[in-house]
């Protein structure tokens, strides 16, 4: 199965998409249009052919046309079955980065922004860097705290996605590199069953400057990931992760489908599907989705 996504996907960018299978002698069985807004996508289904060569003409027609997103996955049951999706939440369920408005709130943004682009981009040890980052907030109060969750900005169709997969049954989870003081609050916000994230120490009504317990990283995320499938009875190819920075590798390496979404360039080349537009939506359609049937699950609510 081969999805295209994108903002406005030309005959230019769809005869790229199909040029590409057919240099791979694969064949174009069934071609359905998923959607047409908040992005158009369109679905093949292909037989014959070599998948390594069909993947990598793909992703190298998505090179060539940024306006288009590729996703290759496997024919099949598991692929309408997935079951449970769990989120990273930092620059992909919300578009900040939860470090930086406190930041900002303790006069340390320059500082703490600087850490963060280099732990994102897997240039630092995200556990260090976070240590580091975090003691920048000592002494921020609880006023200020609430200042920050309430900048937060949710992206552009996390209502939507959210909503969607929940009447259509699935189970969904949050693990993140950031704080429960915001992850907490988007849970309950959006009805989001599971979440994982740091512990910021507070003594007084002020930040200490320190974390409480177990620092979440890459490991520990994947690590969540199993736990939750295995808590659930859901088989882990029944699973979908998404997210964004280095933090993110293992959890999406693990999944049954893991989407880099809005991803650092170290990210996307490491993941199975990658996309850019800026509607978390849009994942939906890489279930498989119609617009249709987003739309039916809605009214049937």
């Amino acid at each position: 199965m081969v999805t295209i996504v994108g903002p406005e996907l030309s005959p230019l960018e769809i005869k790229a998409a199909t040029d590409a299978i057919a240099d791979g002698n694969g064949n174009i069985d069934r071609i359905v249009r998923l959607s047409r807004y908040p992005v158009m996508s369109y679905e093949f289904t292909i037989s014959d052919g070599s998948a390594d060569q069909i993947r990598h003409n793909l992703l190298s027609a998505a090179a060539a046309h940024p306006g288009m997103d590729v996703a290759i996955q496997k024919q099949g049951l598991s692929r309408r079955a997935k079951r449970l999706v769990v989120l990273d939440v930092d620059s992909t369920l919300i578009q900040d980065e939860v470090i930086d408005l406190l930041a900002a709130q303790a006069g340390q943004g320059d500082k703490v922004a600087a850490i963060t682009a280099r732990a994102m981009a897997g240039e630092l040890d995200f556990a260090a860097s976070l240590h580091e980052r975090v003691a920048l907030l000592a002494g921020l109060d609880e006023l200020a705290v609430e200042r920050a969750r309430h900048s937060m900005t949710l992206t552009p169709g996390a209502r939507t996605f959210i909503r969607t997969l929940h009447r259509l049954g699935y189970i969904t989870a949050t693990v993140s590199g950031g704080f429960t003081v915001f992850t907490e609050r988007l849970r309950d916000e959006l009805g989001i069953r599971y979440g994982k994230a740091n512990e910021l120490e507070m003594v007084n009504g002020r930040l200490t400057g320190r974390i409480v317990g177990p620092i979440v990283d890459r490991e520990a995320k994947a690590q969540f990931l199993h736990d939750v499938a295995r808590y659930e009875g859901v088989p882990i190819e029944q699973t979908v992760a998404v997210g964004d920075g280095a933090n993110d590798l293992d959890m999406l390496e693990t999944a049954g489908l893991g989407i880099a979404f809005n991803a650092k360039s170290v990210v996307r080349e490491a993941a199975d599907t990658a996309l850019r537009v800026p509607y978390l939506d849009a994942v939906l359609f890489l279930l498989g989705l119609t617009r249709e049937e987003i739309e039916a699950a809605d009214a049937g609510d």
